[in-house]
């Protein structure tokens, strides 16, 4: 069945970034993701994910200048020396942290871009990628994002997220299927997850449109993850989302696909 992991990034909010594991854990969660880990020792998330017993799933590589506006370096014509560098911190980071999967941000067209260009830019930055990370057996995604959220967003498409892996050909590059972004498109989530499946290695949840829990607002959050389960995806469902509360007060939803509280 699909496992959750919380994301510290975006839950827990209201204590210090690394009391959050224990939270986590505390909540009944086995397993942690996070947007951006690199503002902290590695040994420090370390320690807190041994002592806690929980696995870290997945976390972006570095985005570029993000309060500047920028949203990852993949695609961006002129900054390849900054990504391969992300590229080789972003691994030491999972090799200290014990984590299989990195998620891969393809940054924002400005006026004037050439999407050509950037296209050319994305599928050899994502190759370069794939292909160091397939030296320690680690898997490199891709996640489609709405331009609803994230305006500008170059990987805006399923389908194109299929087109660029299949024109990388590596065999460690994946795509991370965010239900949230993709509800903006409709509200079939399962259909277009049948179409990719054999591409998807992670998927992430929150409530649309206001992205807080799963249970408020207008996705199918239920049917979905008991669908997933029927199809057999067993990979982690990273709950990617702002609670609307405090994040405990807020997880009755998630209480059919996690242990329970640990004490």
């Amino acid at each position: 069945m699909p496992r959750l992991a919380a994301n510290v990034s975006t839950m827990f909010a209201d204590a210090p970034f690394l009391d959050r594991f224990a939270r986590a854990a505390k909540a009944g969660f086995k397993a942690v993701e996070c947007q951006f880990p690199y503002q902290w020792n590695a040994a420090d998330i370390r320690d807190r994910l041994k002592d806690n017993d929980l696995q870290l799933a997945l976390f972006n590589l570095p985005a570029g200048y993000w309060a500047k506006g920028e949203r990852g370096l993949a695609a961006l014509a002129g900054r390849q020396n900054e990504f391969r560098d992300s590229v080789g911190r972003a691994l030491d980071y999972a090799l200290d942290l014990g984590c299989r999967r990195l998620h891969v941000l393809s940054g924002t067209v400005a006026a004037g871009d050439d999407a050509e260009v950037m296209r050319r830019v994305y599928v050899d930055n994502l190759r370069y990628a794939a292909q160091f990370a397939s030296l320690s057996q680690i898997e490199v995604l891709i996640e489609p994002i709405s331009r609803e959220t994230m305006p500008g967003y170059f990987l805006s498409s399923l389908d194109m997220a299929a087109d660029i892996v299949d024109e990388v050909g590596e065999g460690n590059l994946f795509i991370q299927y965010d239900l949230y972004h993709r509800s903006f498109s409709g509200p079939e989530l399962i259909g277009p997850y049948q179409t990719y499946a054999e591409l998807i290695r992670h998927i992430q949840i929150a409530g649309w449109p206001d992205r807080h829990e799963p249970d408020n607002g207008e996705l199918a959050w239920r049917e979905t993850l008991e669908e997933l389960d029927v199809l057999g995806y067993d990979g982690f469902v990273g709950c990617e989302y702002a609670p609307a509360g405090l994040t405990e007060d807020g997880l009755g939803w998630a209480r059919g696909w996690i242990d329970g509280p640990r004490r």
